[in-house]
C-alpha cells in the first residue's frame, strides 16, 4: 500500500510541476502571440498576421517549456541525447496543438459556435486542457520515461553497477555478490 501511495504521491508532483511550466508556457505564449500581432516585426508582415504570430508565439513557448520540463519537472529523466528528447517533445508539441486547433475547427465550423466566446472556450479552455492531458501522459511515459536507456537515471544506474563490480578483481565475483544492486552481465570467457 506504500508503494501505491508514493506513486501517487510522485505522480502528483510531476504533474504540478508541469502544470507551473505549461502555465509559464501558456503566459508566453499569450505575450509574444500579441505583441506580434500588435506588430512587434512590423506592419504588413507575414509575423503580423494571426497565422504567422501563432506560429512564432508556439515556437517560443515550446523551447521554454521544454527546458522547464528538462530541467525541473522530469529532471530525474532527462536523457542524454538533448536533440533526440527535444525532437520527441516538439512532436508532441505540435500534436496537443493539433489538438487544439481540432477542437476550435469542430466548435466554429461543424457546430456553427462562431463568437470570439465560443472560439476562446473551445480553442484555448477546452482544446488546453485535453491537449495538456495528451502532452503530461506523453511527456511522463515516452519523453522522459523510465524505460529509456539513455536517460540520466539509466545512466546512474549503469554506473552504480560497474562501480560495484569494480571493486571485484573478476566479474565472477561481482556476479555472486549477494548484495549487488542489480544483474551484472559477464562478458564471454567469464564463468
Amino acid at each position: 500500500m506504500n508503494l501505491i501511495v508514493a506513486l501517487y504521491n510522485r505522480f502528483i508532483r510531476d504533474a504540478m510541476k508541469f502544470l507551473v511550466v505549461g502555465g509559464a508556457g501558456f503566459i508566453i505564449d499569450t505575450a509574444v502571440f500579441n505583441l506580434m500581432r500588435l506588430g512587434a516585426t512590423g506592419p504588413d508582415h507575414f509575423f503580423h498576421g494571426p497565422i504567422g504570430a501563432k506560429i512564432v508565439s508556439v515556437a517560443v513557448a515550446t523551447v521554454v517549456t521544454w527546458v522547464g520540463n528538462r530541467y525541473w519537472t522530469f529532471r530525474e529523466h532527462r536523457r542524454q541525447n538533448f536533440l533526440l528528447e527535444f525532437l520527441e517533445f516538439t512532436v508532441i508539441s505540435i500534436a496537443g496543438l493539433g489538438i487544439n486547433l481540432l477542437c476550435l475547427y469542430i466548435s466554429h465550423y461543424l457546430l456553427g459556435f462562431d463568437s470570439l466566446l465560443a472560439d476562446n472556450i473551445s480553442g484555448t479552455l477546452i482544446g488546453t486542457a485535453l491537449a495538456m492531458i495528451f502532452r503530461f501522459v506523453l511527456y511522463r511515459f515516452w519523453v522522459y520515461g523510465h524505460h529509456r536507456k539513455d536517460g540520466l537515471t539509466a545512466v546512474k544506474d549503469r554506473e552504480a553497477r560497474a562501480a560495484a563490480a569494480a571493486i571485484y578483481e573478476d566479474d565472477v565475483a561481482a556476479a555472486n555478490d549477494p548484495f549487488a544492486t542489480g544483474p551484472i552481465i559477464l562478458r564471454r570467457g567469464d564463468s
